[in-house]
């Protein structure tokens, strides 16, 4: 039987884009896309028919409605519907056009042709249903970080490949794994991407074949730090955190076994009112706070272990 999806579309003011992104993913929507509309912003968001009930959908337009009129701002318009699961697929797709990020990466979705001409990174994508689509600011934030990580360069290129050659990294929260191709792209040696949902692990493997990584370089797993412990044979050289502050803040006293004196950390997902409580937990556990970067209501903590 074919499975149904919750359609919702959402239009709101401009201001409100990070609030409500926020609130449908902790919804738990999936495969949301954004488009301009004249003075409003427009949003659609997935979710699987059984995992909301009516009553469900009510009370997320009663969140939309606070989180607006705490700033001051018109409520957004809530609208939902049902559609077959060959729908949804493709509905949210229709908006979704290539975009660089930062010096050096392109986000080329999978379904559109590449670009003729093109000196950046490309990362071709088709997340699914996985969160990382490069649209969102957190996802952003990952990618220009892991880009300066990956350019504080010796002097020379040769000194610079031989340099990061060696360099492995967990991505915790992998989504559709676009932060693990970035990495191996910036020349990263390895990446083993963890998620607790199984479809983002389906999601890493099917962009991992797409942008034709070598499986030995790549490698996706179900679950979260415990599984990579296992996983690895020594320590990673570096971490990529893209999840919500509160899984962070879970996972941090968990992150000392598979790191060592020397790993870097990036973490994001976190709203700007949420770093301290982040930050005064990688501090407690030892990781010095080295940069914040702000996007909107979003932040991206750069550390390395003190």
């Amino acid at each position: 039987m074919t499975n149904t999806w919750w359609e919702l579309e959402i239009l709101c003011e401009p201001a409100l884009e990070e609030s409500v992104f926020w609130r449908l993913e902790n919804f738990g929507c999936r495969g949301s896309a954004s488009e301009s509309k004249g003075s409003s912003f427009a949003m659609r968001a997935y979710l699987p028919q059984f995992q909301a009930h009516l009553l469900d959908l009510a009370a997320l337009g009663l969140w939309l409605r606070q989180d607006a009129l705490c700033v001051g701002l018109a409520a957004p318009a809530l609208k939902w519907h049902l559609i077959d699961e060959e729908d949804w697929s493709t509905s949210w797709k229709q908006h979704w056009q290539p975009q660089e990020i930062g010096d050096r990466f392109l986000i080329n979705p999978a379904w559109l042709p590449l670009p003729e001409a093109s000196d950046r990174l490309i990362i071709k994508l088709d997340p699914g249903v996985a969160f990382g689509t490069g649209n969102h600011a957190t996802t952003q934030l990952c990618l220009e970080s892991l880009e300066m990580r990956f350019s504080e360069i010796p002097r020379s290129f040769m000194e610079t490949e031989a340099h990061h050659e060696g360099v492995v990294i967990a991505d915790i929260g992998c989504g559709s794994g676009i932060l693990s191709v970035g990495a191996l792209l910036l020349g990263a040696k390895k990446a083993y991407a963890v998620d607790t949902d199984p479809l983002a692990v389906k999601s890493t493997i099917s962009n991992r074949t797409l942008n034709l990584v070598d499986p030995e370089k790549l490698i996706p797993a179900l679950g979260s730090v415990d599984v990579l412990a296992k996983m690895l044979d020594e320590p990673v050289d570096g971490i990529v955190c893209n999840i919500l502050a509160d899984v962070i803040i879970e996972l941090i006293p968990q992150m000392g076994a598979i790191v060592k004196s020397t790993t870097w950390g990036i973490f994001s997902g976190i709203l700007l009112e949420q770093s301290k409580a982040v930050a005064d937990t990688l501090e407690q556990y030892g990781w010095v706070v080295a940069t914040l970067w702000r996007r909107k209501e979003w932040c991206c903590l750069n550390v390395r272990r003190s």
